[in-house]
């Protein structure tokens, strides 16, 4: 394994699922100790919500986040001790709340402090949906320039807030905002020549100006956090580019509730400094399908259950 030219990626919610880890706590005792470690912080059975769910409670944004962050943590931590020194990729990143999970893999973000926090963030943003409910879509086959102009069209027109939240890959844009300008950028992104437009079943407008309401609050947070310089080059979602100090990763954490993830240009710049495989650290392989949108060339590996993950061990060691 050529770590030098690897990336570590941590998804996002959508990646979710019942089942999540189950089988990964039964063959890794490392793994079983990191969800029991984080049932202890939270004081609920976080574990039993991702291995049995229910769904809907799972899909809730409060426990989503944990969950997500908890399961790539999980993987991470098993690489780690079973590779040791040899595990040294060029970089890691995560998709908005993936970059949490991949500040912990880079040693910026101790993992009790993460797991308060991703839920924190979780219960603000459902907090702000309360205040200000907004909508999200997917808009395939689009640029994202197209993109904005119609989310800046649609503003207009209905007086309401549109902006574009996720650059995903090349024909996968996110965007996210008040139901109304949501509403009515749809038959404009169709007649834009949009494949398909597919409305999201959430309420947390993310990464839109609708959290701006819990943005101070957030900060305050994240004020508190301790961070430390990545030991690991970490790409963040705001900029596109590597999070140095501790200062720089709470404006980054701050700005990303409002900003776009630009996860496209976030890989490019990897792809550009060298990058040529990208391993996924999480429950299903929603991340490894956008590298492959943006660059076919590239190596794409999902560690998303025990049996992925100790075939790559095998390779890898």
């Amino acid at each position: 394994m050529n770590w030098d030219k690897t990336a570590l990626i941590f998804p996002g919610q959508g990646s979710q699922q019942v089942g999540m880890g189950a089988d990964l706590v039964q063959m890794f005792p490392l793994a079983r100790e990191t969800f029991a470690q984080a049932d202890d912080l939270l004081g609920f059975a976080l574990s039993e919500l991702c291995f049995a769910g229910p769904a809907e409670t799972l899909q809730n944004t409060l426990n989503t986040q944990p969950a997500l962050y908890v399961m790539g943590v999980a993987l991470w931590r098993v690489l780690q001790a079973e590779l040791g020194e040899a595990l040294r990729p060029a970089f890691v990143a995560g998709h908005s709340l993936g970059e949490f999970t991949a500040l912990t893999a880079a040693g910026a973000l101790g993992f009790e402090h993460g797991v308060r926090l991703v839920r924190e963030r979780g219960r603000l943003m459902n907090e702000a949906a309360q205040r200000r409910p907004g909508a999200m879509a997917a808009i395939l086959g689009l640029e994202a320039e197209t993109v904005r102009e119609i989310c800046a069209t649609a503003s207009e027109q209905s007086g309401g807030v549109l902006v574009l939240a996720n650059d995903n890959c090349p024909g996968q844009i996110v965007i996210s905002g008040e139901k109304a300008a949501l509403e009515a950028a749809l038959p404009l992104a169709r007649e834009r020549g949009a494949r398909r437009v597919v409305q999201l079943a959430v309420s947390v407008a993310s990464h839109s100006p609708l959290m701006e309401a819990i943005a101070s609050n957030f900060q305050r947070v994240l004020a508190q956090t301790p961070f430390s310089a990545p030991h690991i080059a970490v790409i963040g979602n705001v900029n596109a580019a590597p999070l140095t100090d501790p200062d720089a990763i709470r404006a980054e954490l701050g700005a990303q509730l409002t900003s776009t993830v630009r996860w496209t240009e976030s890989v490019r710049y990897m792809l550009g400094q060298g990058v040529e495989t990208f391993v996924e650290l999480g429950p299903k392989d929603v991340l490894s399908g956008l590298v492959k949108r943006i660059e076919r060339k590239t190596q794409r590996l999902a560690l998303n259950n025990a049996g992925a993950l100790q075939a790559f061990l095998q390779k890898a060691r």
